[in-house]
């Protein structure tokens, strides 16, 4: 697999080109970090998968999807699940989680983080301060900038300082950050814009300084996924893409030996597709995905 071609045209020819890799994916009980931990399963990885909604004890906003599913569904799609729970706002269970990797794996070849919290209690419509997407800055209780740093840039910055140390002692490793494109222009929300220009910038400041050890650091952004949140919400009619399209895109890039050249970047899953020659679950390749609406109203058009 010496390019991104080669790397495409393994992926049609055998479902096992990850065999032997140790994967994480943080944010994993639904929505992307599901989708991502999916593929990857597909792809034959070992994955340990976490979250915090879990089959013993509380789930998030009370939904039904727990990190233990999600495992399993690694282990049905031919990897290997290995669940764990952690807050990943919580720096010593950050910490934990790596530590008890490391001893069980001996190492960590790609990190994939798809926390974000940033939606939590969201219906649809509004918030749980009563405010909704795209409302004006000067009506929005300030709260909940706090709430998307925290489970955003934040939550990205202790789980890459975890796992950096390992990776740059190796000399190798692969770090995806999803995130969101705010190249574009206005993501439509104060706080959510804000919170992914954070966390792209944070992802090409890892990059700088982790590119000399030979670990790459980059960020993925996905277009209106499926996940299990938006379609309760009575939202998947505007849906472009599922979560396993993503999913496809990070397997791809952990398998390509040149992964490198994309250090620093935020790369479209639908640039991806293309590159890499894989499909989203029904066999389409859904284009780029753009917020058209630069005031708030939260239009979208897919590219």
């Amino acid at each position: 697999m010496a390019s991104a071609d080669s790397a495409g045209a393994a992926m049609s020819v055998t479902q096992s080109f990850l065999s032997g890799r140790i994967c994480l994916v943080a944010g994993a009980s639904r929505g992307l970090g599901r989708g991502v931990a999916r593929a990857l399963g597909d792809a034959g990885a070992t994955v340990i998968v976490t979250g915090r909604s879990s089959e013993a004890g509380p789930h998030t906003d009370q939904r039904p999807e727990t990190f233990e599913d999600a495992a399993r569904e690694v282990e049905a799609a031919g990897g290997k699940g290995h669940p764990y729970r952690c807050d990943h706002t919580n720096e010593r269970e950050v910490d934990g989680l790596v530590s008890w990797a490391l001893r069980r794996f001996g190492r960590l070849d790609c990190v994939v983080d798809a926390v974000w919290g940033g939606n939590e209690g969201y219906d649809g419509e509004r918030y749980p301060d009563g405010s909704g997407y795209g409302t004006p800055f000067w009506r929005r209780p300030v709260a909940r900038l706090g709430e998307s740093f925290e489970s955003g840039v934040y939550a990205q910055l202790l789980l890459a300082r975890a796992v950096a140390p390992a990776m740059v002692q190796m000399r190798s490793g692969l770090i995806v950050t999803v995130s969101f494109d705010t190249g574009t222009g206005y993501l439509g929300d104060v706080f959510y814009d804000l919170a992914k220009a954070a966390m792209n910038r944070l992802t090409f400041a890892m990059a700088q300084e982790l590119k000399p050890f030979g670990v790459t650091a980059l960020g993925l952004s996905p277009g209106h996924v499926l996940t299990e949140r938006v379609r309760d919400a009575g939202l998947a009619a505007q849906t472009t893409e599922t979560p396993l399209y993503a999913g496809r895109a990070v397997a791809a890039l952990a398998a390509d030996p040149d992964a490198a050249r994309h250090a620093g970047q935020v790369l479209h899953v639908a640039d991806l597709a293309r590159a890499y020659d894989f499909t989203d679950r029904d066999g389409s390749q859904p284009g780029r995905f753009i917020i058209t609406n630069q005031e708030g109203g939260g239009d979208v058009a897919q590219g």
